[in-house]
């Protein structure tokens, strides 16, 4: 892997702590991070509910970034606890489309080895 990569999967890893928080939540099985444009890095853990409510490691690295008042992402790495390394889902994927020009050039990592690709190649269709 790049070495502009081993920095954001460290980081995904090092919060992907798996943890049971009750009967009905769990946390931490992925971890994410995400590269703001001013080169900050930014985690996240996915929240598990039996309910649904839960969200992925992904936005909630993107949430960290906009609470540290940062808006563009130029990298995103998603990993398991188990050390994989996950592309993010469909859902994950909509979301940093919308965030305005440039997010379809958001580069996401795809596995292990350091394949890589622009988010909008990721895309079938923009919902546009």
């Amino acid at each position: 892997m790049r070495q502009e990569w081993e920095a954001l999967y460290q980081a995904a890893l090092a919060v992907a702590k798996p943890k049971k928080l009750s009967e009905q939540m769990e946390a931490g099985w992925v971890g994410a991070a995400v590269l703001g444009a001013g080169g900050r890095i930014y985690t996240g853990v996915c929240i598990d509910t039996d309910c649904s409510l839960g969200f992925c490691a992904e936005r909630a690295a993107l949430a960290a970034m906009f609470t540290a008042g940062e808006y563009r992402a130029q990298r995103v790495c998603a990993v398991a606890a188990d050390g994989r390394v996950l592309s993010p889902c469909g859902a994950c994927r909509e979301f940093m489309m919308q965030l305005g020009e440039g997010a379809g050039e958001i580069e996401v990592l795809l596995d292990r080895e350091g394949r890589t690709a622009a988010l909008r190649e990721l895309m079938p269709e923009a919902w546009r």
